[in-house]
């Protein structure tokens, strides 16, 4: 009986399919959430120097440049501690599951 719930939980730690989807999903996931506050701040600060420049009748291509560059700058700054956290986290998970996955 015994052995049968160790050859249980080793089953569902092994490389199948669905462990594999599982893995990408989370990756995926991952990538979205380190990404997402980066593109919303450039989003953001486009969008308001489009709008201004719309206001203003201003055409210059080059204006929203800086402002964009200066605001992703500032949020990966200030989430850099986060952004190395979660990713050293999620990092040290899929190492320890490495030997779970060659069975």
């Amino acid at each position: 009986m015994a052995d049968e719930t160790q050859s249980d939980t080793t089953a569902e730690d092994t490389m199948t399919p669905e462990f594999a989807v599982e893995l990408v999903k989370m990756l995926m996931v991952q990538a979205v959430m380190l990404a997402l506050p980066i593109l919303v701040t450039a989003m953001a600060v486009g969008l308001s120097i489009s709008l201004f420049q719309a206001v203003t009748s201003i055409q210059e291509q080059t204006l929203a440049f800086v402002p964009k560059a200066l605001g992703v700058t500032a949020i990966v700054v200030l989430l850099l501690p986060w952004l190395l956290r979660s990713s050293i986290e999620f990092t040290s998970a899929v190492i320890s599951k490495m030997p779970e996955m060659v069975r």
